[in-house]
Protein backbone atom coordinates (compact mmCIF):
# COMPACT_ATOMS: atom_id res chain seq x y z
CA UNK A 1 0.00 0.00 0.00
CA UNK A 2 2.71 1.99 1.09
CA UNK A 3 4.56 1.50 -2.21
CA UNK A 4 1.54 2.34 -4.19
CA UNK A 5 1.55 5.50 -2.40
CA UNK A 6 5.00 6.32 -3.27
CA UNK A 7 4.31 5.84 -6.92
CA UNK A 8 1.44 7.79 -7.21
CA UNK A 9 2.94 10.95 -5.94
CA UNK A 10 5.71 10.27 -7.85
CA UNK A 11 3.77 10.21 -11.20
CA UNK A 12 2.07 13.01 -9.89
CA UNK A 13 5.73 14.83 -9.16
CA UNK A 14 6.33 14.16 -12.72
CA UNK A 15 3.71 15.32 -14.34
CA UNK A 16 3.88 18.92 -12.87
CA UNK A 17 7.17 18.97 -13.85
CA UNK A 18 6.43 18.36 -17.25
CA UNK A 19 3.49 20.57 -16.79
CA UNK A 20 6.19 23.65 -15.78
CA UNK A 21 8.59 22.79 -18.55
CA UNK A 22 5.98 22.89 -20.90
CA UNK A 23 4.91 26.54 -19.36
CA UNK A 24 8.10 27.88 -19.11
CA UNK A 25 9.10 26.01 -22.74
CA UNK A 26 5.65 28.26 -23.93
CA UNK A 27 7.19 31.20 -23.17
CA UNK A 28 10.54 31.03 -25.10
CA UNK A 29 10.70 32.84 -28.66
CA UNK A 30 8.69 30.73 -31.27
CA UNK A 31 11.75 31.31 -33.75
CA UNK A 32 15.18 31.89 -34.10
CA UNK A 33 14.71 33.75 -37.03
CA UNK A 34 14.31 37.33 -36.58
CA UNK A 35 11.06 38.40 -38.25
CA UNK A 36 9.74 41.99 -37.95
CA UNK A 37 5.76 42.17 -37.37
CA UNK A 38 3.49 45.20 -36.83
CA UNK A 39 1.16 44.54 -34.20
CA UNK A 40 -1.26 46.60 -33.34
CA UNK A 41 -3.66 46.40 -29.78
CA UNK A 42 -6.79 48.91 -29.55
CA UNK A 43 -7.84 51.04 -26.72
CA UNK A 44 -10.11 49.16 -24.43
CA UNK A 45 -8.89 45.24 -25.67
CA UNK A 46 -8.55 42.92 -23.59
CA UNK A 47 -5.68 40.57 -22.39
CA UNK A 48 -7.21 37.30 -23.84
CA UNK A 49 -8.15 38.90 -27.18
CA UNK A 50 -4.57 40.41 -27.26
CA UNK A 51 -3.26 36.58 -26.81
CA UNK A 52 -5.36 35.47 -29.25
CA UNK A 53 -4.13 37.60 -31.79
CA UNK A 54 -0.18 37.54 -31.08
CA UNK A 55 -0.74 33.39 -31.43
CA UNK A 56 -2.42 34.28 -34.58
CA UNK A 57 0.46 36.30 -36.31
CA UNK A 58 2.64 33.69 -34.84
CA UNK A 59 4.46 35.66 -32.25
CA UNK A 60 3.94 33.10 -29.55
CA UNK A 61 4.46 29.37 -28.59
CA UNK A 62 1.52 28.63 -26.62
CA UNK A 63 -1.84 30.17 -25.48
CA UNK A 64 -2.23 28.38 -22.11
CA UNK A 65 1.25 29.64 -20.92
CA UNK A 66 0.64 33.23 -22.07
CA UNK A 67 -3.16 32.89 -20.61
CA UNK A 68 -1.25 31.92 -16.90
CA UNK A 69 1.38 33.74 -17.60
CA UNK A 70 -0.61 37.55 -17.67
CA UNK A 71 -2.85 35.64 -14.95
CA UNK A 72 0.37 35.21 -12.20
CA UNK A 73 1.27 39.21 -13.92
CA UNK A 74 -2.00 40.25 -13.43
CA UNK A 75 -0.70 43.98 -12.82
CA UNK A 76 0.65 44.28 -16.26
CA UNK A 77 -0.79 47.07 -18.43
CA UNK A 78 -1.01 45.90 -21.89
CA UNK A 79 -1.08 49.94 -23.70
CA UNK A 80 -2.94 50.64 -26.27
CA UNK A 81 -0.87 51.43 -29.86
CA UNK A 82 1.35 49.64 -32.76
CA UNK A 83 4.17 48.27 -32.28
CA UNK A 84 7.42 46.84 -33.65
CA UNK A 85 7.75 42.97 -32.72
CA UNK A 86 9.92 40.28 -33.44
CA UNK A 87 9.43 36.28 -34.37
CA UNK A 88 12.77 35.29 -31.83
CA UNK A 89 11.27 37.63 -28.98
CA UNK A 90 10.13 35.72 -25.91
CA UNK A 91 6.20 36.08 -24.47
CA UNK A 92 7.81 38.34 -21.65
CA UNK A 93 9.62 40.54 -24.11
CA UNK A 94 6.52 41.23 -25.91
CA UNK A 95 4.51 41.79 -22.75
CA UNK A 96 7.07 44.17 -21.62
CA UNK A 97 7.36 46.10 -24.27
CA UNK A 98 3.44 46.45 -24.09
CA UNK A 99 3.65 47.49 -20.78
CA UNK A 100 5.99 50.34 -21.39
CA UNK A 101 4.26 51.32 -24.07
CA UNK A 102 7.24 51.19 -26.61
CA UNK A 103 5.63 52.20 -29.52
CA UNK A 104 6.40 52.85 -33.22
CA UNK A 105 7.14 56.34 -33.49
CA UNK A 106 4.95 58.84 -35.92
CA UNK A 107 8.60 59.72 -38.17
CA UNK A 108 8.31 55.94 -38.99
CA UNK A 109 4.84 56.31 -40.64
CA UNK A 110 4.41 57.62 -44.54
CA UNK A 111 1.16 58.34 -45.89
CA UNK A 112 -0.35 56.88 -49.12
CA UNK A 113 -3.08 58.92 -51.02
CA UNK A 114 -5.33 56.89 -53.20
CA UNK A 115 -7.91 58.52 -55.94
CA UNK A 116 -11.58 57.64 -55.78
CA UNK A 117 -13.16 56.68 -58.74
CA UNK A 118 -9.93 54.66 -59.84
CA UNK A 119 -9.32 51.03 -60.81
CA UNK A 120 -7.70 48.14 -59.18
CA UNK A 121 -4.61 48.62 -61.55
CA UNK A 122 -4.05 51.68 -60.38
CA UNK A 123 -4.52 51.15 -56.61
CA UNK A 124 -1.93 48.12 -57.21
CA UNK A 125 0.60 50.15 -58.97
CA UNK A 126 0.67 52.68 -55.88
CA UNK A 127 0.76 49.93 -53.64
CA UNK A 128 3.42 47.94 -55.11
CA UNK A 129 5.48 51.11 -55.18
CA UNK A 130 5.28 51.51 -50.81
CA UNK A 131 6.35 47.51 -50.48
CA UNK A 132 8.87 46.01 -52.55
CA UNK A 133 6.47 44.55 -55.02
CA UNK A 134 5.67 44.82 -58.74
CA UNK A 135 1.79 45.78 -59.83
CA UNK A 136 1.21 42.44 -60.99
CA UNK A 137 2.46 40.81 -58.04
CA UNK A 138 -0.53 42.96 -55.92
CA UNK A 139 -2.62 42.63 -58.27
CA UNK A 140 -2.51 38.34 -58.36
CA UNK A 141 -2.53 38.77 -54.34
CA UNK A 142 -5.75 40.43 -54.48
CA UNK A 143 -6.92 37.67 -57.30
CA UNK A 144 -5.72 34.87 -54.20
CA UNK A 145 -9.08 32.60 -53.72
CA UNK A 146 -7.60 31.54 -49.91
CA UNK A 147 -6.90 35.20 -49.66
CA UNK A 148 -10.48 36.28 -50.70
CA UNK A 149 -11.96 33.37 -48.88
CA UNK A 150 -9.57 34.79 -45.13
CA UNK A 151 -11.19 38.99 -46.14
CA UNK A 152 -15.19 37.15 -46.46
CA UNK A 153 -15.03 36.03 -43.01
CA UNK A 154 -13.85 38.76 -41.72
CA UNK A 155 -15.38 41.84 -43.45
CA UNK A 156 -19.20 41.32 -42.92
CA UNK A 157 -19.44 43.17 -46.19
CA UNK A 158 -18.08 41.03 -48.36
CA UNK A 159 -19.65 37.85 -49.78
CA UNK A 160 -18.64 35.04 -52.38
CA UNK A 161 -20.13 37.04 -55.11
CA UNK A 162 -16.42 38.62 -55.13
CA UNK A 163 -15.00 34.82 -56.53
CA UNK A 164 -17.20 34.57 -59.52
CA UNK A 165 -14.91 34.53 -62.53
CA UNK A 166 -16.04 36.68 -64.60
CA UNK A 167 -15.39 39.05 -62.12
CA UNK A 168 -11.89 40.88 -63.62
CA UNK A 169 -11.11 42.16 -60.32
CA UNK A 170 -12.28 40.38 -56.67
CA UNK A 171 -11.96 43.54 -54.76
CA UNK A 172 -12.77 46.24 -57.39
CA UNK A 173 -14.92 48.83 -55.88
CA UNK A 174 -14.30 47.61 -52.13
CA UNK A 175 -10.90 49.22 -51.68
CA UNK A 176 -12.01 52.43 -50.08
CA UNK A 177 -9.80 55.57 -51.56
CA UNK A 178 -8.84 58.23 -49.35
CA UNK A 179 -5.54 59.21 -47.85
CA UNK A 180 -4.07 56.89 -45.13
CA UNK A 181 -1.19 56.45 -43.18
CA UNK A 182 0.98 53.20 -42.84
CA UNK A 183 4.12 52.40 -40.99
CA UNK A 184 7.73 51.79 -42.38
CA UNK A 185 7.80 48.13 -43.47
CA UNK A 186 3.90 47.78 -43.84
CA UNK A 187 2.71 44.64 -46.34
CA UNK A 188 0.43 44.51 -49.32
CA UNK A 189 -2.04 43.01 -46.86
CA UNK A 190 -1.26 45.94 -44.34
CA UNK A 191 -2.05 48.41 -46.84
CA UNK A 192 -5.29 46.20 -48.01
CA UNK A 193 -6.81 45.93 -44.75
CA UNK A 194 -6.85 49.56 -43.56
CA UNK A 195 -8.33 50.28 -46.86
CA UNK A 196 -10.74 47.76 -46.34
CA UNK A 197 -11.20 49.02 -42.73
CA UNK A 198 -12.31 52.72 -44.30
CA UNK A 199 -15.02 50.87 -46.72
CA UNK A 200 -16.32 49.00 -43.29
CA UNK A 201 -16.80 52.73 -41.60
CA UNK A 202 -18.36 54.15 -44.48
CA UNK A 203 -20.80 50.44 -44.53
CA UNK A 204 -21.14 50.92 -40.94
CA UNK A 205 -22.72 54.71 -41.21
CA UNK A 206 -25.39 53.13 -43.46
CA UNK A 207 -26.29 50.23 -42.47
CA UNK A 208 -29.49 51.01 -42.01
CA UNK A 209 -30.31 52.09 -45.67
CA UNK A 210 -28.33 48.69 -46.46
CA UNK A 211 -30.52 47.09 -44.46
CA UNK A 212 -33.62 48.22 -46.57
CA UNK A 213 -32.76 47.62 -49.40
CA UNK A 214 -33.50 45.14 -51.81
CA UNK A 215 -30.39 44.83 -53.52
CA UNK A 216 -27.39 43.47 -52.11
CA UNK A 217 -23.88 44.94 -50.68
CA UNK A 218 -22.02 43.79 -53.98
CA UNK A 219 -24.82 44.95 -56.09
CA UNK A 220 -25.11 48.50 -54.24
CA UNK A 221 -21.40 48.85 -54.91
CA UNK A 222 -21.58 48.18 -58.72
CA UNK A 223 -24.46 50.70 -58.41
CA UNK A 224 -22.22 53.10 -57.02
CA UNK A 225 -19.26 52.52 -58.79
CA UNK A 226 -21.43 53.40 -62.24
CA UNK A 227 -22.54 56.44 -60.35
CA UNK A 228 -19.05 57.73 -59.51
CA UNK A 229 -17.87 57.40 -63.35
CA UNK A 230 -21.75 58.76 -64.85
CA UNK A 231 -22.39 61.32 -62.07
CA UNK A 232 -19.91 64.78 -63.35
CA UNK A 233 -20.46 65.97 -59.89
CA UNK A 234 -21.53 65.12 -56.09
CA UNK A 235 -24.64 67.49 -56.11
CA UNK A 236 -26.35 65.38 -59.19
CA UNK A 237 -25.25 62.06 -58.48
CA UNK A 238 -28.65 61.17 -56.84
CA UNK A 239 -29.99 62.03 -59.20
CA UNK A 240 -28.41 59.95 -61.74
CA UNK A 241 -28.68 57.04 -59.50
CA UNK A 242 -32.30 57.38 -59.97
CA UNK A 243 -31.93 57.12 -63.20
CA UNK A 244 -30.20 53.43 -62.97
CA UNK A 245 -32.60 52.32 -60.54
CA UNK A 246 -36.02 53.69 -62.78
CA UNK A 247 -34.19 51.83 -65.63
CA UNK A 248 -33.83 48.55 -63.71
CA UNK A 249 -37.29 48.80 -62.07
CA UNK A 250 -38.42 49.16 -66.15
CA UNK A 251 -36.53 46.16 -67.36
CA UNK A 252 -34.12 48.69 -69.33
CA UNK A 253 -30.77 47.95 -69.77
CA UNK A 254 -28.68 50.48 -67.84
CA UNK A 255 -26.90 51.58 -71.53
CA UNK A 256 -23.83 52.81 -69.22
CA UNK A 257 -20.58 53.58 -71.29
CA UNK A 258 -18.69 53.87 -68.40
CA UNK A 259 -19.71 49.83 -67.78
CA UNK A 260 -18.90 49.55 -71.78
CA UNK A 261 -15.33 51.27 -71.46
CA UNK A 262 -14.44 49.01 -68.36
CA UNK A 263 -15.43 45.49 -70.06
CA UNK A 264 -13.43 46.52 -72.78
CA UNK A 265 -10.73 47.17 -70.30
CA UNK A 266 -10.50 51.10 -72.14
CA UNK A 267 -9.83 54.20 -70.05
CA UNK A 268 -12.19 56.87 -71.39
CA UNK A 269 -9.38 58.66 -72.02
CA UNK A 270 -7.56 56.28 -73.92
CA UNK A 271 -9.56 55.92 -77.21
CA UNK A 272 -12.93 55.65 -78.82
CA UNK A 273 -14.56 52.57 -78.45
CA UNK A 274 -14.95 50.22 -81.31
CA UNK A 275 -18.50 48.86 -82.19
CA UNK A 276 -17.93 45.42 -81.71
CA UNK A 277 -16.88 46.30 -77.77
CA UNK A 278 -19.94 48.93 -77.78
CA UNK A 279 -21.82 45.54 -78.76
CA UNK A 280 -20.13 42.77 -77.06
CA UNK A 281 -22.29 40.35 -74.80
CA UNK A 282 -19.95 40.86 -71.84
CA UNK A 283 -20.95 40.57 -67.67
CA UNK A 284 -19.83 43.96 -67.70
CA UNK A 285 -21.30 45.84 -70.71
CA UNK A 286 -25.21 46.97 -69.81
CA UNK A 287 -25.68 48.37 -73.40
CA UNK A 288 -26.68 44.88 -75.33
CA UNK A 289 -30.50 43.56 -74.68
CA UNK A 290 -29.04 40.83 -73.24
CA UNK A 291 -28.54 43.10 -69.97
CA UNK A 292 -32.20 44.76 -69.50
CA UNK A 293 -33.01 44.87 -66.04
CA UNK A 294 -29.38 43.26 -64.70
CA UNK A 295 -26.62 45.41 -62.97
CA UNK A 296 -22.75 44.41 -64.13
CA UNK A 297 -21.30 41.16 -62.57
CA UNK A 298 -19.08 43.68 -59.89
CA UNK A 299 -18.12 47.12 -59.41
CA UNK A 300 -16.18 49.31 -62.16
CA UNK A 301 -14.36 51.49 -59.76
CA UNK A 302 -13.89 52.27 -56.50
CA UNK A 303 -16.80 54.85 -55.42
CA UNK A 304 -16.55 57.70 -53.21
CA UNK A 305 -18.99 57.83 -49.67
CA UNK A 306 -21.16 60.57 -52.24
CA UNK A 307 -21.86 57.70 -54.56
CA UNK A 308 -22.17 55.15 -51.97
CA UNK A 309 -25.19 57.67 -50.46
CA UNK A 310 -26.14 58.79 -53.63
CA UNK A 311 -27.13 54.68 -54.34
CA UNK A 312 -28.23 54.58 -50.98
CA UNK A 313 -30.11 57.59 -50.78
CA UNK A 314 -31.07 58.54 -54.57
CA UNK A 315 -33.89 60.74 -55.83
CA UNK A 316 -37.34 59.75 -56.86
CA UNK A 317 -38.01 60.95 -60.15
CA UNK A 318 -39.41 59.98 -63.54
CA UNK A 319 -35.93 60.45 -65.49
CA UNK A 320 -34.95 57.68 -67.67
CA UNK A 321 -32.01 59.68 -69.53
CA UNK A 322 -29.34 61.92 -68.81
CA UNK A 323 -26.21 63.55 -69.99
CA UNK A 324 -23.02 65.98 -68.69
CA UNK A 325 -21.71 69.07 -70.58
CA UNK A 326 -18.41 69.44 -70.73
CA UNK A 327 -18.71 72.10 -67.70
CA UNK A 328 -19.92 69.22 -65.43
CA UNK A 329 -23.65 70.04 -65.56
CA UNK A 330 -25.86 67.08 -65.76
CA UNK A 331 -28.89 67.55 -67.52
CA UNK A 332 -32.30 64.92 -67.15
CA UNK A 333 -34.65 63.65 -69.69
CA UNK A 334 -37.76 61.43 -69.74
CA UNK A 335 -37.89 60.23 -73.24
CA UNK A 336 -34.70 59.12 -75.72
CA UNK A 337 -35.96 61.93 -77.95
CA UNK A 338 -35.63 64.47 -75.17
CA UNK A 339 -32.10 63.16 -74.72
CA UNK A 340 -31.05 63.45 -78.31
CA UNK A 341 -32.10 66.76 -78.44
CA UNK A 342 -30.35 67.96 -75.72
CA UNK A 343 -26.96 66.53 -77.13
CA UNK A 344 -27.62 67.80 -80.70
CA UNK A 345 -28.17 71.12 -78.87
CA UNK A 346 -25.04 70.93 -76.38
CA UNK A 347 -23.07 70.04 -79.65
CA UNK A 348 -24.19 73.27 -80.96
CA UNK A 349 -23.29 75.05 -78.43
CA UNK A 350 -20.05 73.73 -78.06
CA UNK A 351 -20.66 72.21 -74.62
CA UNK A 352 -20.39 68.88 -75.80
CA UNK A 353 -17.44 66.57 -74.23
CA UNK A 354 -15.06 65.44 -76.91
CA UNK A 355 -13.00 62.88 -76.12
CA UNK A 356 -9.17 63.58 -77.67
Amino acid sequence: MKKKFIIIIGVILVVILIMVLLYFYGLTAPSKTDKTVTFHISSGEGKADIIDKLDEAGLIKSKISAYIYVAIHHKLNLQAGDYELHTNMSLKEILNQFHTGDIILENNTFSLTFVEGKRIPYYADIIAKSTDSTQDEVINMLSDQEYLKSLISEYWFLSDSILNKEIYYPLEGYLFASTYEFYQGSSVKDIVKKMLDGMNDILTDYKDEIEASKYSIHELLTLASIVEVEGSNSLDRAGVAGVFYNRLESGWSLGSDATTYYAAKVDFSERDLYWSEINDVNAYNTRPAAMAGKLPVGPICSPSRDSIEAVLKPESHDYYYFVADKTGKTYFMKTGQEHEAKVNELKASGLWYEYN
